[in-house]
């Protein structure tokens, strides 16, 4: 809805000193104008889609959370301003292990600690400003929500890529439960309770994602991902290149054990070796490895009682531990064919392994092709694997044997098997169990009926890790309130992807690529326009604190504590003893006394400068050391645009000899001047707010406007178009980050009497500053035109209206009318060109040379 405050007056302390109480008190005034301008749709306006990575309650906003979210918020205001329908919605990764224990340790229920959590952060960021779309809102931890992630699970079940099977797992012995390979760090420790994990066979549940590797690892070269940079890399390490396939091999055992697994799923890069497979090996550090499975043992190998039967000839293969194979990264079993290998020839021969003068003769590449085609087809058929995929992937394990989760919706009967709960059914709700670790637990919940026979059965007690929630929580926000479906296919075809997607480098690997995998699962049945989720990634910085701790224990101290010997060197001391204290830049921590509290720097400084402090100086994508003494640069440049807000009252009231400053010299070339100014760096502040996001660019920006609107004489001031204009811009473009402040500014300046312009396509005085359109360069001002070729930067400009409508083949044949370009052009010609053009901001075209081209008349003939 639109505030019921039409052109508001204002505080209107002009006069007055401003100081944070001042700040605070302008907060105060506009709160509810900021929170609750612009809801309404733009006609016609193209949609942009703003989402920040949403974050776990946990009770209280750190500093991490007010960078990605004021970056965030001031986009999308942006966006807006600019005629965009902006999504930017906003909602809590609720479920987990932190708030189940925290629950636990307080004695209350999981539900009311993160209900109490949310309230606590939800209150927080209305109080930094955010124009988030709260009516969107979602809660993973409500059944409204997670009644959709059961019935994605079901449809990844019904496609045949959720399923169950026995694996060695790791078990924190702590948290009690199962934590994925990702979740253990390189000394084998939890990343959650720091516990030594151990391994246990257990039944659990996994999701085929090596189904979509190829296809998740191609999607990474689509040309519009943009700002993915080294995500990109991390990614494509992760998933690994997708140059072979895997099989799933049923285990024999002579006597069938209770502690050995059933299936081994072996890799390789020849799918063709399957035909002729003779053994398996596996590594020393196999779970095989076990005394009562040996059969033979020598200084090369040991053989198994074990056998695997190969599933595309049904024979069954000796099984070898052995360190005289190669295996390939991350691959727990080699499959070995003598006759394609010479490894594997020499290990069957001192393994005497029978020869049975099979041959194996390719005629030519494409007879092996269809030989590979259909031993994958084969095994896709049997559904044990037959898809590319690289030696490193495995499948996604989403068992959690804890309370604090989504169910996982499946019954088990003992007439007939393993069922799933069926649609109607969902969601299957958490029961009230108190101070519940695991759903075992809850004994009357397990005990349920078969949807099939109508027998007594009991559900699965395991809960699904918390990445399945936030796989797919994107398209949810399109349409919250939708109680028929996950989302409406029309709004997802309609709102994806996601045009910008704001977090941290954290969730770069494993969030990402579960995202990913299930909107790629959900555009290959059609649920959706695009197979990739997010266009844009703005992976933005950590926000660091300085730290101290004692250089011979390590052991960490609070600033208080510390005496600083020489701040620029990095000496400092204990206070009590005289220790050394190493200085550093860390992550914020409560265990490191180096965090700081948002709502206490809200308090002293008020929301609009704490979000003018977080973004300025360091770009986003950079870390953010947090230190009081970057303050003065933000806050003086505060105090000047509050000055020249009250210059420009003060000047209307005392204009004299009007006629003859008008018409002096030194005045036209002041307002020419301003013009420049003004045109300049609405098309910087521009280019840097919508093409690159950096935002503490376009802070820079706009203060070097500052100083230009200061230079003006205070004679000129209450007579100048060119002021009043430049103070509009000024105030415009600061408003998506500092609102509230860019409101008081906009109210002094649209209240003033003897307003100058009286019209302007910059502004409808007849409105708020919110409701406001985004400045833009005048028709007769000139964009620049940068050409770029043979190491040498030329500048051609055009007036803005043609520059708008500039081709690649017009800016190079304006180009080839350089002298400089010419010169180049003449010795080397032209080979390729690379065009971009940003809209009332700049344009680039970037020439490569070849000499093999040749120009005529300022034309080129070349395909290019």
């Amino acid at each position: 809805m639109q505030s019921a405050r039409p052109v508001a007056r204002g505080l209107y302390k002009w006069g007055e000193k401003l100081n944070s109480e001042t700040k605070i008190n302008i907060e105060r005034y506009w709160k509810d104008y900021v929170l609750n301008a612009n809801k309404i749709s733009v006609e016609n306006g193209k949609k942009c889609y703003i989402l920040s990575m949403f974050p776990y309650p946990s009770g209280n906003l750190h500093m991490g959370h007010v960078r990605v979210y004021a970056i965030s918020d001031s986009i999308a205001r942006f966006k807006k301003m600019i005629g965009m329908n902006v999504i930017h919605p906003m909602g809590w990764d609720a479920f987990g292990l932190p708030a189940e224990n925290a629950a636990i340790e307080r004695e209350v229920q999981p539900c009311d600690w993160t209900r109490q959590n949310i309230n606590k952060m939800k209150e927080q960021l209305l109080c930094l400003g955010c124009d988030f779309d709260w009516d969107r809102e979602i809660n993973t931890s409500d059944a409204s929500y997670y009644k959709w992630t059961q019935y994605l699970f079901l449809e990844l079940y019904n496609a045949g890529l959720a399923y169950k099977k026995e694996a060695f797992v790791n078990w924190d012995p702590v948290d009690q439960t199962v934590l994925a390979e990702e979740q253990v760090d390189a000394r084998g420790h939890s990343w959650r309770s720091g516990a030594k994990v151990e391994k246990r066979l257990l039944n659990q549940w996994f999701i085929k994602t090596t189904r979509f590797a190829k296809q998740l690892y191609d999607g990474l070269g689509d040309p519009g991902l943009l700002g993915w940079k080294d995500i990109i890399q991390l990614q494509k390490h992760w998933i690994g290149e997708c140059n072979g396939i895997s099989i799933d091999f049923s285990l024999c055992y002579d006597k069938q054990p209770l502690q050995y697994i059933k299936v081994l799923t072996g890799w390789t890069d020849k799918p063709e070796s399957l035909l002729c497979a003779k053994f398996l090996a596996v590594p020393h550090t196999s779970f095989l490895n076990k005394k009562d499975l040996i059969s033979q043992e020598n200084d090369n190998f040991k053989r198994l009682w074990v056998t695997a039967t190969n599933p595309i000839t049904n024979e069954n293969l000796p099984i070898f531990i052995t360190n005289q194979i190669m295996f390939a990264e991350g691959c727990n079993a080699h499959i070995g064919c003598p006759e394609l290998n010479e490894t594997d020839e020499y290990f069957a021969s001192i393994a005497s392994l029978p020869n049975n003068n099979k041959s194996f003769n390719i005629a030519s590449e494409s007879q092996l092709k269809v030989i590979r085609q259909k031993v994958c087809e084969t095994a896709q058929l049997k559904k044990v694997g037959g898809y590319l995929v690289s030696s490193k992937l495995k499948d996604w394990l989403i068992s959690r044997q804890r309370y604090w989760g989504t169910p996982i919706p499946i019954i088990y009967c003992k007439s007939c098997g393993q069922k799933p709960v069926t649609f109607e059914n969902l969601p299957v709700t958490l029961p009230h169990i108190k101070f519940a670790q695991s759903l075992k637990k809850g004994e009357e919940w397990i005990s349920t009926h078969c949807p099939d026979c109508g027998r007594d059965a009991i559900r699965e007690t395991d809960t699904m890790d918390t990445f399945v929630d936030s796989s797919w929580y994107y398209f949810r926000y399109l349409d919250s309130g939708n109680t028929s479906a996950p989302f409406c296919s029309d709004l997802a075809w309609k709102n994806m992807p996601v045009d910008l997607y704001i977090g941290g480098k954290e969730h770069a690997v494993l969030h990402l690529y579960y995202a990913r995998f299930i909107s790629h699962f959900l555009h290959s049945i059609g649920k959706t326009p695009e197979s990739e989720p997010f266009r844009r990634l703005l992976v933005q910085g950590m926000v660091k604190g300085k730290s101290y701790k004692i250089k011979h224990s390590q052991k960490y101290i609070s600033e208080s504590e510390v005496k600083i010997i020489d701040e620029k060197k990095g000496l400092a001391v204990t206070l009590d003893d005289n220790l050394p204290v190493e200085i550093n830049w860390e992550k914020m921590s409560k265990s490191k006394y180096n965090g700081v509290n948002p709502s206490e720097v809200f308090s002293e400084y008020g929301c609009d400068t704490t979000r003018l402090l977080m973004l300025a100086d360091v770009a986003p994508t950079s870390h953010r050391n947090w230190s009081t003494q970057t303050f003065p640069g933000i806050l003086n440049w505060q105090l000047k645009l509050w000055q020249m807000m009250n210059d420009l009252i003060k000047s209307r009231n005392d204009v004299i000899n009007s006629e003859k400053i008008l018409s002096s010299e030194e005045f036209k070339k002041s307002e020419i001047e301003l013009w420049e100014q003004r045109n300049l760096y609405v098309a910087e502040t521009t280019f840097n707010y919508n093409f690159t996001n950096q935002l503490s660019v376009a802070i820079s920006r706009m203060q070097t406007l500052t100083k230009y609107i200061k230079k003006v004489k205070n004679d000129f001031i209450g007579l100048s178009s060119e002021y009043e204009l430049a103070l509009a811009a000024q105030f415009l473009m600061l408003a998506p980050i500092a609102p509230h402040f860019a409101c008081e500014l906009w109210a002094g300046l649209i209240s003033a009497e003897k307003r100058i312009n009286k019209t302007s396509h910059l502004i409808d005085w007849e409105k708020n500053i919110l409701n406001q359109k985004w400045p833009v360069v005048d028709p007769n001002y000139s964009l620049d035109v940068l050409i770029m070729i043979g190491g040498k930067n030329v500048n051609i400009k055009i007036l803005r209206d043609e520059f708008n409508n500039l081709t690649e083949e017009k800016a190079l044949e304006l180009a080839l009318n350089d002298c400089t370009v010419q010169s180049i052009v003449k010795k080397k010609g032209v080979k390729e060109t690379m065009f971009h053009l940003y809209p009332n901001c700049r344009a680039i075209l970037k020439i490569s040379s070849s000499e093999k081209i040749n120009i005529f008349k300022g034309s080129v003939e070349s395909s290019l």
